[in-house]
């Protein structure tokens, strides 16, 4: 069973891999940010490192779906591999912050790899207000996400919200993230455990 949480920054995806993971017992892959080379500098001078840091993201990523496909285990999955494709490259290059040829150069390399890709089981989508996560992103404290501007989070929802309605290849569970606190709250962490019970028992 492979379970992925997908969501603007900030919106919790780590903290309910995290939880999801403990209460199933599963193994979670998450996000690779302590390690990845290009995150400060991307923050500092987003048009310079913008394909290299996305570049790295879609490795990354990639490498990971075949790790899930290879494992045999139970996974749940910090963000996934469409998000970077669909949402955070294409904003990117709307922005004027990836050139055409790069950007052309990155969705050539993913449509060479889609075909390779195994989707989740089920896509847990965790929407959330600009307010909510600007307000996440501060209790985080992340230095290189202290200078993200409102627009650009904006701009990301707006895709979220494109993307994830036309998003056809498996189930796909919603959270509001504005009202449901399952960092909190665990009456809400326990809401959407009933709610992934009754999704996954339905995929068999």
């Amino acid at each position: 069973m492979h379970i992925a949480i997908a969501g603007n920054i900030g919106s919790g995806k780590t903290t309910l891999t995290e939880l999801l993971a403990k209460h199933y017992k599963w193994e979670p892959h998450f996000e690779d940010v302590t390690d990845n080379p290009y995150l400060d500098d991307f923050y500092t001078a987003m048009q310079r490192w913008s394909f290299n840091l996305q570049i790295y993201f879609l490795q990354s990523r990639f490498r990971q779906v075949v790790d899930i496909r290879e494992s045999g285990k139970n996974i749940i999955q910090d963000r996934t591999i469409y998000e970077d494709a669909h949402i955070f490259a294409p904003n990117l290059h709307a922005m004027g912050l990836m050139p055409e040829r790069d950007y052309d150069n990155y969705q050539s390399l993913f449509n060479l790899m889609e075909p390779f890709l195994q989707p989740p089981d089920l896509m847990i989508y965790l929407r959330a207000s600009v307010s909510t996560l600007v307000e996440q992103i501060q209790k985080r404290g992340r230095s290189y996400e202290a200078g993200i501007r409102l627009d650009y989070l904006n701009r990301l929802n707006e895709r979220y919200e494109a993307w994830i309605t036309t998003y056809s290849k498996g189930k796909i569970l919603f959270i509001d993230a504005d009202v449901n606190k399952f960092g909190d709250n665990p009456r809400d962490l326990g809401e959407i455990i009933e709610r992934i019970d009754a999704e996954v028992n339905g995929l068999f």
